[in-house]
């Protein structure tokens, strides 16, 4: 399986992050998985594609051109596969195409952008893959509550709510998206149903 997995690439974070993302990526590897995902060497970027190499993984690197002439963001260089794109969207378009699940790990507005951007796709019936958060530290814990709130306020639908799942363990994660089952809910359902 094809697992994208969006994350920070901050320089700058804990190293406690760092080792549970290598963890996960050694982990998916091991299990048969090949990773996609934005190509970086630092943050939490860099560590889960060392710990896919680690693995014995293959992994897929998805970079915007302007990213490598200008500098934006130091290269992982142990892909096996490095697409090149013009935007940013068209970044985030191909690891969506490619990708079979999703993980999201702690990360910023990147990832916050990515994590909503595949959830609005899924809650609009574009794709019914698995979603699953790696609360790492109690990371996005503040995140969990938020939604509940837009949930019970009805500003989302329960179903909607349903769409993705929060974990605090790689081999959680990994056992999730393996049993993962499409619902193939209707979008009518997911946007405006119960």
């Amino acid at each position: 399986m094809k697992i994208c997995v969006f994350g920070a690439s901050s320089a700058h974070i804990d190293d406690i992050y760092i080792k549970a993302v290598e963890e996960l990526g050694e982990k998916l590897a091991k299990r048969g998985h090949s990773l996609v995902f934005g190509c970086g060497a630092t943050g939490l970027m860099g560590a889960v594609a060392r710990g896919v190499k680690r693995g014995g993984g293959y992994i897929h690197g998805v970079i915007p051109e302007f990213f490598r002439d200008e500098g934006v963001e130091v290269l992982y260089d142990g892909c096996d596969e490095i697409t090149y794109t013009k935007t940013m969207s068209e970044r985030k378009q191909t690891m969506e195409d490619v990708a079979d699940a999703f993980i999201v790990v702690p990360g910023g507005i990147g990832t916050f952008e990515e994590f909503f951007e595949v959830l609005t796709l899924k809650q609009l019936a574009r794709h019914d893959k698995a979603i699953a958060i790696f609360n790492v530290e109690n990371y996005y814990d503040s995140l969990e509550e938020f939604m509940k709130t837009v949930t019970k306020r009805r500003f989302i639908t329960f179903k909607c709510y349903e769409m993705y799942s929060y974990f605090d363990s790689a081999d959680k994660i990994l056992d999730y998206i393996e049993g993962y089952a499409p619902t193939h809910t209707p979008w009518q359902k997911l946007k405006i149903g119960d």
